[in-house]
């Protein structure tokens, strides 16, 4: 979602962009423009290589200005929370491979991408609770292994600057929504996974999973974008920069708006035998105005309604 999208904004400022990915997720038809072009030569500067394996990018970074590190393994919490280990092991060995790559073949930059998981869980108490700070993300006690291996890659990534003056942004990243996305029933996260059951409904129950009152403050992917294209600017040796809006939107006011934009008469029901996750945060994002001129601009009807869209032509063979 973040990369596809990312490489057609960075394309069309005129840069050469490299992709590596291993398919996990994403799709070469994301790398297509809207007329079905691609952006990049797909024979060319698409790699599809697993990231933890050592060495996999050292022979593309000779060429490369700038690295974006946007890959690990997420997806929806059940998947997260039902996977812990592998998850928590494959991102280490994803991070620091990467960043063990630019150790050996320098660059001008490294962009590494964070996610506001990795902020203490005290910290992230309700819907009401205080809009979080760069500096709550210690002393750390995230609630998942994912962000645990998120944290320790920033730590690595750190650590790569002190020792090899290579200059580093960090952006922690909040909820993060749009198109296109991974919608499945196995992995998908819990905007897309309403949609689906939206679309569905009636052949599908439309269930959320808790109580609906947990939250997160949703950001979407074309906000985010502005950020990394800011962040090559401005960013660099800034510490931790958070991106995400200061208001946390319960999953329950997600849930409604969605079954408004489906136009059918839903009723909602509530699993509270399913996880929720932490539950609620967002942020204070003064330090990402300050230094990146960044704010949210897309407002959460006009996202979900785009997601919805997306989802919906492609669940309709478009």
């Amino acid at each position: 979602m973040i990369g596809s999208r990312l490489t057609r904004r960075l394309t069309g400022l005129g840069h050469h962009v490299v992709v590596v990915d291993n398919l996990w997720r994403g799709k070469k038809e994301y790398l297509l423009d809207n007329f079905g072009k691609p952006v990049i030569d797909l024979d060319q500067d698409l790699h599809i290589l697993d990231l933890s394996v050592p060495g996999q990018i050292d022979t593309l970074l000779d060429d490369v200005d700038y690295v974006f590190h946007l890959a690990d393994i997420v997806a929806g919490i059940a998947y997260v929370f039902s996977n812990q280990g592998s998850v928590f092991r494959q991102n280490l060995l994803i991070n620091s491979n990467v960043i063990d790559s630019i150790r050996k073949h320098p660059v001008k930059g490294l962009v590494y991408v964070g996610t506001a998981c990795s902020f203490p869980q005290d910290k992230q108490s309700g819907i009401d609770a205080a809009p979080l700070v760069e500096e709550d993300i210690y002393p750390a006690w995230p609630e998942s292994a994912y962000g645990w291996s998120k944290l320790m890659g920033e730590y690595e990534t750190f650590l790569l600057a002190q020792e090899f003056d290579i200059p580093v942004s960090v952006l922690s990243l909040h909820n993060v929504y749009g198109a296109p996305c991974d919608f499945s029933y196995q992995s998908s996260q819990v905007i897309p996974a309403l949609i689906r059951k939206a679309i569905e409904f009636p052949d599908q129950p439309f269930v959320v999973w808790g109580s609906g009152a947990q939250g997160r403050a949703f950001v979407h992917v074309n906000d985010i974008v502005d950020a990394l294209v800011s962040t090559l600017k401005n960013g660099f040796g800034q510490g931790v920069i958070q991106i995400g809006p200061d208001v946390c939107i319960s999953i329950r006011e997600i849930a409604e708006t969605l079954v408004e934009i489906s136009g059918k008469d839903i009723s909602i029901d509530y699993d509270l035998s399913k996880p929720e996750g932490d539950r609620g945060r967002c942020a204070d994002y003064s330090k990402a105005k300050r230094i990146l001129g960044w704010e949210p601009r897309t407002s959460l009807r006009e996202g979900l309604e785009e997601t919805y869209r997306w989802i919906e032509a492609r669940l309709n063979g478009a």
